[in-house]
């Protein structure tokens, strides 16, 4: 399994927005319970507790349990998967829960800061039950009860069918794994959370230790965690459970508004032979704005979450470069260097400021998708518009589709997002963002929308 959470049931995966978690299929449930914690269980007793028909639920069961779900996308609200047939047709399936209101976490989070030992067993990967008791005791309902599960399929059944169902039945191994699949589909993911405990908590130990670092009034008389001077203490194992819940860093200082100059090659001597002073200070200076910008994102909030860049080719760093100078003699030589022809050069230009890296692939690269993710793609072109709305598609190869009688197309590319593509001069060249669903990437080129 995979989660875009770190510390989640498997490590890295992928996801869209920092709140959204992507686990790969399951291999099959063979001989043994979907469910082996309590709240994996409770979230089947919601599920066949809401199903009307009992004969769909235990079609459903056996589908999960052959293996027939695919990757699973939990986000907030919304749990998502392609599920197969017997006979190999794909639908996309979603069940929708309920999110949690703005006041109803805040009531969540202030109840879990009170007791360490309810931060430590989220840390452990565990729902104790006197954590899901006494949050219903504040008015905030973490597991679904009856008629809580909100299920939509492409095979257009008006309740529960065996597809929304096969997929409950996975998520609830996923939810025995880590509950905070369970938070994230109420609202909130793992490192938000962390982040806001992480706020309270210190704002608590303030409050505790008062104006002037003593304890409030009215504390620290005849309780047992007090030490033997009198000052107030707290409980080893709470100490030890709030480990990584620690103060937050002091701000830092301010970020420069531009970066800083080059240096200048401009002097009386010579460059040595082969070295191009105008093309050195070109690079010092992109240098430079490049550490400006990593220095921004490192400070900015969120930055743990953001993926790293890879490491570019020196083909993409020139295409790079070249969307970001806008000088055409650079750009001549750049085209030259990396043996493009420079049309070449500046449809890669294009598809580079759309995306960068991966917008770059979308257009030089062919790939052939798996099936899955081929049925996937299929099951987004068929549910992304409404019946008679639909525009007529030719597929081509490489998980490209061209729209009938228009010089349009959709490339769906290895991250599962949508890119349109127009065709200018008999090539076809990049023509906006990505957009998580084909109809979006048309409508941002006025084809389909």
């Amino acid at each position: 399994m995979t989660g875009t959470d770190s510390g989640g049931a498997g490590g890295a995966g992928r996801g869209t927005d920092g709140n959204e978690r992507t686990f790969a299929a399951l291999p099959p449930a063979q001989g043994r319970a979907f469910a082996q914690t309590w709240w994996g269980r409770a979230w089947l007793k919601a599920l066949e507790d809401t199903a009307l028909d009992l004969g769909q639920l235990k079609k459903g069961r056996k589908q999960a349990r052959d293996g027939a779900v695919g990757a699973v996308s939990v986000r907030p609200g919304r749990i998502t998967a392609v599920v197969r047939d017997r006979d190999g047709t794909a639908h996309r399936s979603d069940v929708l829960l309920q999110q949690l209101s703005t006041e109803e976490w805040d009531r969540f989070l202030d109840m879990v800061v009170e007791r360490a030992g309810h931060i430590a067993a989220l840390l452990d990967r565990d729902m104790p039950p006197h954590l899901v008791e006494e949050a219903a005791s504040a008015g905030v309902e973490l597991l679904p009860g009856i008629g809580d599960l909100e299920p939509e399929c492409a095979c257009d059944a008006w309740d529960l069918c065996l597809h929304t169902a096969a997929l409950c039945y996975q998520v609830a191994r996923l939810l025995d794994e880590d509950p905070f699949v369970l938070l994230l589909m109420r609202g909130r993911g793992e490192r938000q959370l962390l982040d806001e405990l992480q706020v309270r908590s210190a704002r608590a130990a303030r409050t505790r230790r008062g104006p002037a670092g003593g304890e409030d009034a009215g504390e620290g008389s005849g309780s047992g965690d007090e030490a033997a001077d009198g000052s107030a203490g707290i409980r080893a194992d709470e100490a030890f459970a709030a480990r990584d819940i620690l103060p937050p860093l002091p701000p830092p200082p301010p970020v420069p508004q531009e970066p800083g100059l080059p240096p200048s090659l401009d002097t009386e001597a010579a460059p040595p032979p082969g070295i191009d002073a105008d093309a050195l200070e070109f690079l010092a200076a992109d240098a430079a704005g490049r550490a400006l910008r990593l220095l921004v994102d490192a400070l900015s909030a969120g930055h743990e979450r953001q993926p790293l860049d890879r490491e570019l080719t020196p083909g993409q760093d020139a295409v790079r470069l070249a969307a970001s100078c806008g000088d055409p003699l650079i750009a001549v030589r750049l085209a030259e260097g990396t043996g493009r022809q420079r049309a070449e050069l500046d449809l890669a230009v294009e598809a580079w400021r759309h995306g960068g890296a991966a917008a770059l692939a979308v257009l030089e690269e062919e790939w052939q998708p798996e099936p899955e993710a081929l049925a996937r793609a299929k099951a987004d072109l068929a549910g992304a518009w409404e019946d008679g709305e639909r525009p007529q598609v030719r597929a081509g190869v490489a998980g490209r589709w061209t729209v009938v009688g228009a010089d349009v197309q959709l490339r769906y590319g290895r991250d599962g997002r949508w890119w349109p593509y127009r065709k200018v001069r008999g090539r076809w060249g990049a023509a906006g963002p990505s957009a998580a669903d084909p109809a979006s990437a048309l409508a941002g080129v006025g084809a389909g929308a």
